[in-house]
């Protein structure tokens, strides 16, 4: 088992490192592996903050309940970010399992949404 302090500052940066690999995709076409790469990135920054707070989950759908009722619902993250936290999850879902997906399922937007979302996150593990 690791120090908790180690998971944490692996896990951001593992975040920091998938959205540069989400960047990469995105600008090289490769709609569903950005997807993927979007998703994991937030939810890589997302186990962290869990982590921070003794926390955790072993399914994706428990780490998203973990983050909506500990963070989201109570205000300590903007509502949007817990809805853009969605999203991702859900076009990661889309691009995993679906034979078609569409720009409009990830946007270049996203990406600047996604940074934003871990910088939030990493203020909040920093409080």
């Amino acid at each position: 088992m690791y120090p908790k302090e180690d998971l944490i500052h692996y896990r951001m940066d593992r975040a920091r490192e998938t959205l540069e690999e989400a960047n990469l995709m995105y600008k090289n076409g490769y709609l569903h592996g950005a997807a993927n790469r979007l998703y994991y990135a937030c939810f890589y920054a997302v186990l962290a903050l869990l982590a921070r707070h003794d926390l955790s989950s072993s399914k994706h759908s428990g780490v998203m309940g973990l983050f909506n009722r500990e963070f989201v619902k109570p205000g300590r993250i903007p509502l949007e970010m817990g809805k853009f936290y969605s999203r991702v999850f859900d076009a990661r879902s889309e691009g995993d399992y679906a034979d078609l997906l569409s720009e409009a399922e990830i946007e270049e937007t996203d990406l600047d949404m996604a940074k934003r979302f871990i910088q939030s996150i990493e203020e909040l593990i920093q409080e």
